[in-house]
């Protein structure tokens, strides 16, 4: 607490003075996670990809080795096992077979005849690719509704400009998670779109108070270079937000190495988000409004007092 009293509340720092230098790096990331995304792709789960999942227990600590060749030998397409969480637990993901319903459940049946006894089947799930497809829809129509409707809510929150800087950095926070899956293979399921969305609305939490700021330091400092008053509004509120994402960072800490594996990938896209966001509303949402002409507050007021006066007179 001694140290959290002691952080300076303007600690002076030059953020839109090294624009350029920001903008590079965070095009650099985008173009970087559209390269991986189409390149190596994301690693689906079964909820968009389509198949059969079975979670499995065995009486001891796993051999996936020995599982694995009774399993592969099946002519059911590719299967894959891994560990999830306690060494007793294998996820297995089957290729969807061809043909009905009946199909994919006479394969579960194989596969569970194959393990044989000693193995407890614990979760078994099936995921038609109809589904699959209108989920992958479904989730990316939820993401261009969400980044919409924070859009709209900026706009007429404050004004067109910061709406559009909004939206930029919200894109590149989405853009560069996507890449962040693509390049760790992390399986992306709907757990993990969730982790998206929720990047999106802390992302725009952090910027909106950032915001604020700046509106109010535009309004304090009307003659002022624009790029001093945003360094101020940023300079102010900077050790909130450091303190408000290591906070966040802590608890997600948590939950990554002590959650299991069932919420890794959920959690693991969370902290990279409260990274890339926190870079985002300080680097990229501010000094975008630099190359904007902004309002001052209270300008149009003064205007119009002095045409009255002129009028009077």
């Amino acid at each position: 607490m001694a140290l959290i009293r002691k952080l300076p509340l303007d600690l002076g720092l030059n953020f839109v003075g090294k624009r350029g230098m920001f903008l590079v790096m965070s095009a650099c990331l985008m173009l970087g996670s559209i390269g991986l995304f189409f390149t190596q792709g994301l690693n689906f789960g079964v909820d968009f990809r389509g198949g059969i999942l079975m979670e499995v227990r065995t009486d001891g600590p796993a051999n996936l080795a020995d599982l694995r060749s009774r399993v592969s030998g099946l002519g059911l397409g590719e299967v894959t096992l891994q560990e999830f969480g306690e060494p007793t637990d294998v996820l297995i993901n089957i290729e969807r077979q061809e043909g009905a319903q009946e199909e994919q459940i006479r394969a579960i049946e194989v596969v569970r005849e194959a393990l044989g006894e000693g193995v407890e089947i614990r979760r078994q799930e099936f995921v038609g690719p109809k589904v699959g497809d209108e989920l992958k829809q479904a989730g990316l129509l939820a993401t261009l509704l969400a980044l919409a409707g924070i859009g709209l809510y900026i706009w007429f929150r404050f004004e067109w400009h910061f709406s559009v800087a909004a939206l930029v950095a919200l894109a590149h926070d989405v853009i560069a998670t996507i890449g962040f899956f693509a390049l760790t293979q992390l399986e992306f399921n709907l757990a993990t779109l969730a982790a998206v969305l929720t990047i999106a609305g802390y992302s725009i939490n952090d910027t909106v108070v950032i915001f604020d700021r700046v509106r109010e330091t535009l309004r304090r400092y009307k003659k002022l270079p624009l790029v001093e008053v945003l360094n101020r509004a940023l300079n102010l509120t900077l050790s909130r937000t450091i303190l408000t994402s290591m906070t966040t960072l802590l608890a997600l800490g948590a939950l990554f190495f002590f959650g299991g594996a069932v919420i890794q990938g959920f959690t693991a896209g969370l902290i990279w988000g409260v990274v890339i966001g926190t870079y985002s509303s300080v680097a990229l949402a501010v000094p975008l409004l630099s190359y904007m002409k902004l309002r001052r507050g209270g300008e149009e007021d003064e205007a119009e007092a002095k045409g009255g006066a002129a009028q009077t007179s």
